[in-house]
Formats: C-alpha cells, sequence, structure tokens
C-alpha cells in the first residue's frame, strides 16, 4: 500500500503492542497510519501465553476479539513449580476475580492474526515493508521518512517497534539496563510429557531454568536457559536438555520450530519526548519468565490509544496546551514495566541460582509459601497482571 502524506498518529511496528494501539485509536475515531518494515506478518509463534488481564483489554477492544482468541488457545489454570523432578510449589488462577481466570496458551502469530482480523474488518490496513530510517519532530509535528525515501507526517509518532527502536533513538530517551549472561532457547516440540497438558512446568535446576507450557494441537512451548545453544536448537539437542533437566519425563518427537535468542532486563527512560511515544518492546524488555512480555506491551498500546483519543486535535506536544493523558500515560505505564522487569528477574536468578545454600533455602521455603492461600492468590494475581488495571 502507498503511504498517505499526513495523518494523526503513525505507528511504527505491527506486532501485537502496534495492533493493539490501531484498534484502540480505530475505536476512538483516530486517523492513523501502521507501518511495519516485515512484508507479512509473524508466522512463528514466539511468545505464547495471554494472561488474564490482556484478555480483559480485549473484551473492552471487542468481545468477539477476545473470544476467537480463547477459542484458538489452551486455558491453563495451573502453573507447578519443580526442582528437577521433585515438585516445590504450585499456582493457581482459580477463583481470580477476572472472567478470565486462567492463563491462555496461544502461540504469538495467532494473537496477530486475530488482532489483525478485526482491524480489517474495521476497513483499516498495516502498510507493508516500509522501514523507518529517520524520525524527527517539530513544534508542529513529526516526519518518518522510509528506507525507501518516502516520507509520512504526523502529529504524533508512536514507536512499537521492538528493542531495537528507531523511534527511541531518535528520541533521544535512554533504555537503561543489561542482559543475562546466558542465553535462552525456545523450541515448539511435540512430545510425550509426563506433567501433561493441563499446566505450565517451571523447572528449577544447576543447569538454569525449564519452562514447559502446553500449546494447541498437543504441541508444546519449551523455553530454557543454555550457557551456550545453537541458533536453531534440534531434537538431539533438545531432547538432551529435558533427559538433564526432567528425567524420564519427556519423549521429543518433533522440533516445529526453534530459535536461541539473548535476553536483557532493560527500561526507557522515558515512554515520551514531546512527539515522539514509546510502547511494547520499544519501551521495556525482559526475561520470558512468567510470560509477561507480550501481555505488558498489549496494555501499553490500549492504554496509549486511550491517551491518544482523548487528546484534541488542537492540543500542541508541549507546553500548556499538551494533553494531561499523555502525561499521564507515562506516568501509568512506566512503573508497571519497572515492576514487570523487577518480578521476572527475580524469578530467572531464583531458578538459575547455583549457589548450594540459596537453592536450600529456596527449596525449603517455596512449598511452605505456596501453602498459604493469600499468598499463593497474590503471586498468581501480579503473573496474571490483575494489579495493574
Amino acid at each position: 500500500m502507498s503511504l498517505p502524506a499526513t495523518t494523526r498518529v503513525a505507528i511504527v511496528g505491527a506486532g501485537p503492542t502496534g495492533l493493539t494501539l490501531a484498534l484502540t485509536l480505530a475505536g476512538a475515531g483516530v486517523d492513523f497510519v501502521l507501518l511495519d518494515r516485515q512484508a507479512e506478518g509473524a508466522n512463528t509463534s514466539r511468545a505464547a501465553v495471554v494472561h488474564a488481564r490482556t484478555l480483559e483489554v480485549l473484551d473492552e477492544l471487542d468481545p468477539a476479539t477476545s473470544a476467537e482468541l480463547v477459542r484458538r488457545g489452551t486455558a491453563v489454570t495451573r502453573f507447578r513449580i519443580r526442582d528437577g523432578a521433585r515438585p516445590l510449589a504450585a499456582v493457581s488462577f482459580d477463583g481470580l476475580p477476572t472472567a478470565h481466570s486462567y492463563a491462555l496458551m496461544v502461540p504469538q502469530d495467532q494473537t496477530e492474526a486475530v488482532l489483525l482480523g478485526r482491524l480489517h474488518a474495521l476497513g483499516h490496513e498495516v502498510h507493508r515493508p516500509y522501514e523507518v530510517t529517520a524520525v524527527t519532530q517539530d513544534a508542529a509535528g513529526v516526519t518518518l521518512t522510509t528506507a525507501t525515501g518516502e516520507t509520512l507526517r504526523a502529529a504524533y509518532a508512536v514507536g512499537a517497534d521492538g528493542m531495537h527502536s528507531t523511534v527511541r533513538e531518535a528520541a533521544g530517551i535512554g533504555f537503561t539496563g543489561s542482559a543475562y549472561e546466558e542465553s535462552f532457547v525456545l523450541a515448539d516440540v511435540t512430545m510425550d510429557w509426563a506433567p501433561g497438558p493441563r499446566e505450565v512446568s517451571l523447572t528449577f535446576g544447576a543447569a538454569g531454568l525449564t519452562v514447559v507450557a502446553p500449546l494447541p494441537g498437543g504441541r508444546y512451548r519449551v523455553v530454557a536457559t543454555v550457557d551456550d545453544a545453537p541458533a536453531e536448537p534440534g531434537l538431539p539437542f533438545v531432547q538432551a536438555l529435558l533427559d538433564a533437566r526432567a528425567p524420564a519425563q519427556a519423549t521429543v518427537t518433533d522440533v516445529v520450530w526453534s530459535s536461541r535468542f539473548r535476553v536483557h532486563h532493560r527500561v526507557a527512560d522515558h515512554y515520551r519526548a514531546g512527539r515522539l511515544l514509546l510502547a511494547g518492546d520499544a519501551a521495556h524488555v525482559h526475561s520470558p519468565a512468567g510470560g509477561q512480555g507480550m501481555n505488558t506491551g498489549i496494555q501499553d498500546g490500549h492504554a496509549l490509544g486511550r491517551a491518544l483519543g482523548a487528546t484534541p486535535a488542537t492540543a500542541t506536544a508541549t507546553g500548556t496546551g499538551t494533553h494531561e493523558a499523555l502525561d499521564a500515560y507515562e506516568a501509568t505505564r512506566r512503573p508497571v514495566a519497572l515492576r514487570v522487569v523487577a518480578l521476572t528477574d527475580r524469578m530467572t536468578r531464583i531458578a538459575t541460582t547455583r549457589n548450594p545454600a540459596l537453592r536450600a533455602v529456596r527449596n525449603t521455603l517455596l512449598p511452605l509459601l505456596a501453602r498459604v492461600p493469600a499468598l499463593n492468590k497474590r503471586l498468581a494475581t501480579e503473573l496474571a497482571e490483575l494489579n495493574y488495571r
């Protein structure tokens, strides 16, 4: 699609965050252009869990959209924590104060397909492939320039363009944090898995954290920290990993998709610089422990869309004309990101500690704490992101 000359809001990045922002703006009647550098949307699973608060947000946008996502996914009501084969604790989502008292296991490509289908139903498209290479702002607006030399003029530009955000760099916003020493392996597999498909299994061990979660269609998602892994881990690698960390629990028959990546824990110093705003991975990245990343990004997109929808077209981006809703976006959402990064960092470090004394303390305390109903519910509420309403 050819780019229009002007729009009110330019959204760079058409992942779940950018799509949710676009849907929120469409519902508010705000003109926008959604651009993405990829020729087509995601066709790999990547993020694989949608939590309760995210489903509530999608309910607000369009109940039929959230219902379709639920139809495509697998609802899981329990996270089981183990040290090797030894059960330590179980976190239950049953009874949480929400219509979605479960974690919905659904591959990211399906989440994006459902959101994109709703966008199409509202008469909008993603402009592809347009790689934004330069972003400049002035008192009257923002100019985006693509790799092919085309330009788009907007009142505001939103970076939903991931960890290496062009918009964030153009805004001069710092991205404070660091990287974990370990790499992470993702693999979608078919296998015989002894714990079965009714729970997400988090296994601690001296070798690292291992997560096994059921996916629709009888598949499982494996996430593991490793010191060194091939770029595309194959069946022998995944089988050996599970043999070492969950002995006699898994027989892998096929690796459908796999990837290796490095994980950072970082939060943008600000979510806004004048007319430039950030959301999703452009604003925060962290460990995949707990499956919080995409969920936090979708909620960013919804919150920012509401703020932009509440901002009069006549408001300026700086000075006394700034609408309070845009200032409130950072004040509301950045503390959430800081809290999520802190939670996932604690989970990762607790799970991957190799200190024998700390492991002994962890393995003694966790079963005791998990038996306290109030603490169990508190952790489930935090993982479900219901505290961020």
